[in-house]
């Protein structure tokens, strides 16, 4: 493009790029099946996916399809699996697994409503294999219902155990237990399990941890009614919580890495941003409201259970670098969210994939996504269905030029150009160009612009309709002009008037091509005249 800067620098005009208009969109590729009741997925630091299903086995993928026939760990006979929001529930490894091969699970024990457990395992001598003697009870708390377990638990980058529980069940939170901090119920606990002589201990820069009250010390976060999957951004170490809402609102709920002040994220006295059971509630600016909501599909939306997600921080899909990806249980959509720039966020609908059973969102070793369907025992890769680059485009004073693609569309001030459907197209008139180009998997990616500003240009009185192309010209130069007098003539001169060129306009003939071998580069005029060399049409050009 060094042709049209230099136009621009000796015109005093500007050509004006403007970033590629492709919203990003996602596509699941089927990674591994035969997963029933898949709820959570972990790594280990490598290659392989842990599948912990909801009914008490814990699977491994070791690659695309590739699910071990024999289970990592098969909890089934002591896990409580009764109700739909029971069983094992969450699965994570320590930091230094690789080192001390220690693992968590957080399921529901015993019968009936049953009581939330958090366990530390062991792997055996064979890696695909747990040591089903080694189970060490870290935490335990009765359920006074069967829903609303919460379940999931991961590590923050602190090296901290960060454990959910969903605020007991029922509806409406009738206990009061989200803004009850003498239980964890509708709480998230921090704790340290880092020395295994131990169970685990309160790090000391937890919210209450010296409070010396009723107030549990090991509570990190209150106010959610049913924090079913979280994790951390691993490059900014900033929480994202689904949090399932009760009849009108599915949120997700956000807090900065590295603060740990306590956040109360508002349930019971609010559902989503809305006002729910605000008796005996604090002022709304305690609370930290939703980075996101969703309508529930009983107010008439789409969402029903709010599932959460990830932040992408792989490498495979550079578009979708920094963007939270989620999903709900119902609705089957993957949204996407990314800052504003002005502390607040933007969503973008990245996929309605019309399936309904997602119930986790996670990431392996490399920080690329994935999602399990808990109804259909699929695991899915989170991809970009355009990975590709977008086309480029370039400008070399006569033709337009774009990268390879499969297909091309040129377009001129959002237009479509009729028939300019080539890797080139000659422009004729001043406007914002781009082209779209077409590529594998039905993708459709626009280019950069181009905002051409000198052809045509008319200078003088009735100057119209006289064109010419290229700009700038270097050989050759076409000028188009329907002749209004007979005899007409034209004269090329320089900036300081020197005659450089000068003929009759070609006897009916609205266009001319003029052979500019041998003239000077710079700034030149055209003039058009009558044959007693009366001005009829003028117009500045750039020759180089």
């Amino acid at each position: 493009m060094q042709r049209s800067f230099f136009l621009a620098a000796a015109l005093g005009l500007a050509i004006l790029p403007a970033g590629a208009q492709n919203p990003v969109e996602l596509q699941l590729v089927p990674w591994a099946g035969g997963l029933s009741q898949v709820v959570d997925l972990a790594h280990a630091g490598d290659d392989r996916l842990f599948a912990a299903r909801r009914h008490g086995v814990i699977s491994i993928i070791r690659d695309s399809a590739d699910v071990a026939a024999t289970p990592f760990l098969d909890l089934s006979a002591q896990v409580n699996d009764a109700g739909g929001e029971q069983g094992l529930l969450g699965l994570a490894f320590d930091p230094d697994y690789a080192a001390n091969g220690f693992f968590y699970v957080h399921y529901t024990a015993g019968t009936g409503t049953g009581f939330s457990r958090i366990s530390r395992w062991h792997v055996s001598p064979d890696p695909d294999l747990a040591d089903t003697a080694s189970e060490q009870v870290l935490y335990e708390w009765p359920q006074p219902y069967e829903n609303h377990n919460g379940g999931d638990l991961d590590f923050g980058p602190d090296g901290m155990l960060y454990i959910t529980f969903g605020d007991g069940g029922s509806g409406g939170d009738p206990l009061n237990n989200a803004q009850d901090l003498s239980d964890p119920l509708g709480d998230i606990i921090r704790i340290d399990v880092s020395d295994p002589d131990t169970t685990w201990t309160v790090p000391a820069d937890n919210p209450w941890a010296a409070l010396g009250n009723d107030t549990l010390p090991e509570i990190w976060a209150s106010g959610l009614r049913n924090p079913f999957r979280f994790g951390f951004d691993r490059l900014t170490g900033d929480v994202w919580i689904g949090d399932v809402g009760q009849n009108s609102w599915e949120e997700v709920d956000h807090w900065p890495g590295g603060d740990h002040s306590g956040p109360n994220f508002g349930w019971r006295c609010y559902e989503g941003d809305a006002p729910f059971d605000t008796a005996g509630c604090q002022d709304s600016s305690t609370y930290v409201f939703p980075a996101s909501v969703h309508e529930n599909v009983a107010d008439g939306g789409t969402w029903c259970s709010s599932i959460g997600g990830r932040v992408y921080r792989g490498t495979v899909f550079p578009r979708l670098q920094g963007r939270y990806i989620h999903t709900d249980y119902c609705a089957g959509e993957f949204w996407m969210l990314t800052p504003d720039g002005q502390g607040g966020w933007l969503e973008e609908l990245g996929l309605a994939s019309g399936e309904q059973g997602f119930a986790v969102i996670a990431e392996d070793q490399a920080g690329e996504l994935y999602a399990g369907d808990t109804n259909d025992g699929q695991v899915y890769r989170i991809v970009d269905r355009c990975p590709m680059d977008p086309p480029t485009i370039g400008f070399d004073g006569g033709m337009l030029t774009s990268t390879a693609a499969n297909t091309y569309q040129w377009y001129l001030d959002g237009d479509p150009i009729n028939g300019a459907t080539g890797q080139t197209w000659a422009p004729s008139v001043n406007g914002l160009y781009f082209v779209v180009g077409g590529f594998a998997n039905g993708c459709e990616l626009r280019s950069d612009s181009i905002q051409l500003l000198t052809i045509g240009l008319a200078e003088g009185e009735g100057g119209e309709d006289l064109r010419v192309f290229p700009q700038p010209a270097a050989d050759a130069l076409v000028v188009a002009w329907t002749p209004t007098v007979p005899d007409a003539r034209w004269r090329l001169t320089d900036a300081v008037g020197r005659e450089l060129m000068q003929g009759p306009w070609p006897a009916r003939s609205d266009r001319m091509q003029l052979d500019l071998h041998g003239v000077p580069p710079g700034m030149v005029l055209l003039r058009i005249t009558d044959a007693h060399g009366r001005h009829l049409r003028s117009r500045s050009l750039l020759l180089h």
